[in-house]
């Protein structure tokens, strides 16, 4: 099966909302929402990398559960307000390659080891 584009995954969920009447939610609601799902991602990861163990009684999750509910409520985020999520992950691409180039340490590539 081909790999989806970012275009197609938003027109998928644009599809799914569009068959109910209520739509998408206002952007204070959306936001609302995204925090939610943010929480949901945060007590996985707290329970699989942290200190806290779930209780036997909490339903088995995973991060990449939580990481799709999150990445659903971006996109339905972004429908809403008609934003293509290619073109600013272009934007915020283009700005860490420029105005942060040289903010992190860098690896070494093969042939400055080589050089070295």
């Amino acid at each position: 099966m081909a790999e989806k584009t970012m275009k197609e995954m938003q027109q998928e969920v644009d599809q799914y909302i569009s068959q109910f009447k209520e739509g998408y939610f206002s952007p204070l609601a959306m936001l609302a929402r995204m925090t939610e799902e943010l929480g949901e991602l945060a007590r996985e990861i707290n329970h699989y990398y942290g200190e806290k163990p779930k209780k036997k009684t909490e339903k088995e999750r995973t991060v990449e559960e939580e990481l799709g509910d999150l990445l659903f409520v971006l996109i339905c985020f972004a429908n809403s307000l008609d934003i293509d999520l290619r073109q600013a992950h272009d934007m915020v691409m283009h700005k860490f390659n420029t105005r942060d180039k040289d903010r992190w340490t860098k690896k070494e590539n093969e042939t400055e080891k080589e050089q070295a």
